[in-house]
């Protein structure tokens, strides 16, 4: 899955694919890389990230960009949590959903229900204003893979086919390095929810805390937290960076192969 924020704020790249031509640019070079599908954002999730960015706004930077990237050979994912803009998204294309709050909002859950799309459930503690400030788990597995069993309960219930549904554990979103290193350790735990499970590592603060590298100076890292997330069951890959993880996707492939 590749990353296209059409934002002013992003922490890995804020403000470079605002402009709607940059970012339908992006996506192409993304899917050229070898994305299987590119994931859209028009608000940012980043810790400390307090702006509130209007369904109407949000919808503003987003449509142009769905609607450049119609013939896109890939689907294309929307990472919203304002139904509102779920049921724009989708009315113009968008084939999955990607819902940092998990369907919690009223409304969300109906939204997603009425279309075929897919949907990604995400684990978040807290808010992202928030959500870094004191994160604390009994069991930060235990407590992740509870919430997710619920929340794909609730969207079958609602009418969304289990064969639609991803989750993820929320790498960095209200949790600490720890957290998120028990969380990688243990991902095969979240195969028992019978779903694919995403795993998004690529360039966030934990792997800064790790390297001591800035956000642009990730890329080896990055590659590492996602090929050990693939070792662990993760299906999904969310990466800023797709040719060189793909790269590093296909060697760790025909070391596999051998076994």
């Amino acid at each position: 899955m590749g990353v296209v924020n059409i934002t002013p704020d992003s922490f890995s790249d804020g403000g470079r694919f605002l402009d709607p031509v940059a970012a339908i640019a992006h996506a192409h070079q993304l899917i050229e890389e070898g994305a299987d599908l590119v994931d859209i954002g028009a608000e940012s999730s980043r810790p400390g990230a307090t702006a509130v960015v209007s369904a109407g706004e949000e919808l503003r930077r987003l449509l142009p960009v769905l609607q450049g990237l119609r013939d896109a050979p890939v689907p294309v994912s929307v990472d919203t949590v304002k139904p509102e803009v779920m049921r724009a998204a989708l009315a113009a294309g968008a084939a999955m959903i990607n819902d940092i709050n998990a369907l919690r909002a009223p409304g969300a859950l109906a939204a997603v229900a009425f279309s075929d799309a897919a949907v990604c459930l995400m684990h978040m503690q807290g808010t992202p204003g928030t959500m870094q400030q004191q994160p604390s788990y009994d069991d930060v597995v235990a407590e992740v893979k509870a919430f997710l069993q619920e929340r794909v309960r609730a969207a079958r219930a609602a009418g969304i086919a289990t064969e639609r549904i991803a989750i993820d554990p929320g790498f960095g979103f209200g949790k600490t390095l720890e957290h998120n290193l028990e969380l990688l350790r243990q991902l095969l735990e979240f195969d028992a929810l019978g779903v694919p499970v995403l795993a998004g590592w690529s360039r966030k603060s934990s792997l800064g805390m790790i390297t001591g590298k800035p956000t642009g100076e990730r890329l080896a890292a990055s590659i590492a937290a996602a090929l050990i997330a693939a070792q662990n069951g993760a299906r999904i890959l969310r990466v800023h960076d797709v040719a060189a993880t793909r790269d590093a996707l296909a060697v760790l492939a025909a070391a596999e192969e051998k076994r």
